[in-house]
C-alpha cells in the first residue's frame, strides 16, 4: 500500500500525530535489553526520535523512499529502502544477524504486512526468548461533539466505501489481529493496551489530515472527490460551533497497543 502514501507523503508527516511519551515507556518497561531496535514500515519516521532516545542503535525500514525523505535524521539511526518482503539475505544486510534484535516496533502499519511472512522474520531477528515484538494503531481522531457528529457520518458514508479490507483490523483495534507471542513480564496477555495521541489542530490541519488518509486517496484516484463544497461547509460549520472561527482544537487519537515476546 506504500503507493497510496508516497502522493501525500507531506501532507502523512504534517499532520499525523506524535506518539506519547508514555507509550515508549510502557514498552521499553519490557524490554530486557536497548542495543538494537527494528521499526518496520517507518513512514516519515513518527516513532523515531523517542526510540533513538532509549536504544543504542534504530534501524527504521520502509517501502516508500518519498516517505522516507520526511524522517528525522538521527546519529544513531540508520533507514533502509526494502521490498514488502525481506529474504534472509536482506535482513542480514539491512537489519542483523539471527537473534540480535531487541525490540521490533511497528507503528500504524502491521495490518497492512502479509503476517505469516513477517512474523517469520520478526522471531528470526528477536533475541530469544525475551525479544519483544510492540504494534500498535490509532483509531479515527475525536475533536469535540460537534465535529465528532460530522466525522462519524463522513467516515461511514463517504470514506466507508473506499477503506481497504485491512483496515477493519484497525476498527476492531488488533483485537481480531493474529499476534503469535507471548505475554511480555508482569502481563497476563498481550492486548490491546490503550494510550492516546494528542495534536493541536485549526481546521486547515484537519482537512489535510482527511486529505492523507488511504480511502480518501483511493477515491481521489477513482475520480470521486469525498471533500465536496457541501462537505467542508459541514465540518467548518462544526468547527466553528460557538462563534470561534478556525480556532485550534486539541484532537485526540485513541491508541491501541499489541505487545508480546518471541518465546523460546
Amino acid at each position: 500500500m506504500a503507493h497510496l502514501f508516497i502522493k501525500q507523503a507531506k501532507a502523512y508527516a504534517k499532520t499525523r500525530p506524535t506518539y506519547p511519551p508514555e507509550l515508549f515507556r510502557f514498552i521499553a518497561s519490557k524490554t530486557r535489553s536497548y542495543d538494537l531496535v527494528w521499526d518496520v514500515g517507518t513512514g516519515n519516521g513518527q516513532a523515531i526520535p523517542p526510540l533513538a532516545e532509549i536504544f543504542k542503535n534504530v534501524v527504521a525500514t520502509d517501502t516508500s523512499s518519498k516517505q522516507l525523505e520526511f524522517a528525522p535524521k538521527l546519529p544513531n539511526v540508520k533507514y533502509h529502502l526494502t521490498p514488502h518482503n525481506l529474504s534472509i539475505d536482506q535482513i542480514h544486510q539491512n537489519i542483523g544477524p539471527k537473534s540480535t534484535v531487541d525490540l521490533v516496533t511497528i507503528a500504524q502499519a502491521l495490518h497492512w504486512f502479509d503476517p505469516a511472512k513477517f512474523y517469520d522474520q520478526v522471531k528470526y531477528v528477536l533475541k530469544k526468548p525475551n525479544g519483544v515484538i510492540a504494534a500498535w494503531c490509532y483509531t479515527t481522531p475525536l475533536v469535540d461533539y460537534n465535529v465528532d457528529s460530522v466525522f462519524e457520518q463522513f467516515n461511514r458514508v463517504n470514506l466507508g466505501p473506499f477503506w481497504e479490507e485491512e483496515r477493519k483490523f484497525v476498527d476492531t483495534r488488533y483485537t481480531d489481529l493474529d499476534f503469535p507471542f507471548k505475554p511480555v513480564s508482569r502481563s497476563d496477555h498481550t492486548g490491546p493496551y490503550e494510550f492516546e495521541a494528542r495534536k493541536t489542530m485549526d481546521l486547515e490541519d484537519f482537512v489535510t489530515y482527511i486529505r492523507s488518509l488511504s480511502a480518501y486517496i483511493n477515491a481521489k484516484e477513482k475520480g470521486v472527490e469525498l471533500l465536496t463544497y457541501e462537505v467542508l461547509k459541514e465540518f467548518k460549520h462544526a468547527w466553528n460551533c460557538g462563534n470561534e472561527k478556525n480556532k485550534e482544537k486539541l484532537v485526540r487519537f485513541p491508541i491501541y497497543l499489541r505487545i508480546g515476546k518471541v518465546g523460546n
